[in-house]
């Protein structure tokens, strides 16, 4: 089993929102089970733990406690068939999604945000739920934004933006990141920017996707990472966070974030978020800012500490 690499697997942490996940083992009859969760919890990177929580009261609890391992299966927004399957009590779950046997031996699903396959480290007692603490053998994160889940009812990046949508003079921006390099273009004066659009008619979700196609960038859309009005020119922005699988681009190109760069980039708006970006992709800790083009607050997503 290869070696994990800390700064990839805090690349993947970061890639998504925390949202809903499915874990998943295997009886000792070989049979797959799985249960679906809010969250899950990184615990360290080196050694690289993480943790879930399992009631006490699950059927699942006997097959869960005695595991050698479990997988963690971080959904995308296009799964929530597969949250809804995992969190009822179903006769043959595994039906609603394609899986395979991860490096590690659990069921990991295809068409996830990312997939974490553990080993168990350590189980606790707590309360009414068993704590299961695994270390991360093997893992892998894509392209597709996350399943949230928040107030009794799911959140994807389409719903997010949409509801933003009837702003006037709505600007769309991209933070497109591979291996911690963020896609970054002209602006015709010789100075560094986001790539942005103007929303007109066709909503925010279409003018980001027509904004990354015009870059030439293989990513898709990801969740709200900062809102903001710029009352000097009267429009309001919407940041998005969005993985690309390469670093390649037609329009532009994926840079590091270092103070040489930073003081590159035109907008001091823009400046200022992504040298937040750069210091939360440092710890682990991404948070959502709303404001204005001075000042605001960030409302944290999620903590991996």
């Amino acid at each position: 089993m290869s070696t994990i690499d800390p700064r990839a697997l805090r690349n993947a942490f970061g890639a998504f929102m925390t949202g809903v996940t499915v874990v998943t083992t295997h009886d000792k009859d070989g049979n797959p089970l799985g249960f679906t969760a809010n969250s899950f919890t990184s615990v360290s990177l080196d050694p690289p733990l993480v943790l879930v929580c399992l009631a006490n009261s699950s059927r699942n609890y006997d097959a869960f406690s005695t595991a050698e391992g479990f997988a963690i299966n971080v959904l995308s927004e296009a799964q929530k068939d597969v949250s809804n399957t995992f969190a009822r009590p179903v006769e043959d779950r595994f039906a609603a999604v394609d899986w395979q046997k991860g490096p590690q031996g659990s069921p990991v699903f295809d068409g996830v945000s990312a997939w974490f396959d553990c080993s168990m480290h350590d189980t606790i007692e707590a309360g009414d739920h068993l704590i299961l603490i695994g270390k991360v053998e093997a893992f892998e994160n894509t392209i597709h934004p996350g399943l949230g889940y928040a107030r009794g009812a799911y959140v994807t990046s389409a719903i997010e933006s949409e509801a933003l949508s009837n702003a006037r003079n709505l600007m769309v921006s991209a933070i497109i990141v591979h291996e911690g390099k963020i896609l970054l273009t002209d602006d015709g004066a010789g100075q560094l920017a986001l790539p942005e659009i103007k929303v007109g008619k066709e909503g925010a979700t279409s003018a980001l996707e027509g904004l990354i196609a015009s870059c030439g960038a293989t990513a898709e859309p990801g969740f709200i990472y900062s809102v903001y009005e710029d009352e000097a020119r009267e429009t309001q922005h919407i940041s998005f966070l969005c993985q690309a699988s390469e670093d390649a681009a037609t329009k532009g190109k994926f840079t590091e974030l270092s103070p040489t760069t930073l003081m590159d980039i035109t907008d001091p708006a823009v400046c200022t978020m992504l040298e937040r970006f750069a210091g939360e992709s440092q710890m682990g800790n991404f948070g959502v800012y709303y404001g204005n083009q001075i000042s605001g607050k960030v409302r944290p997503l999620t903590s991996w500490s």
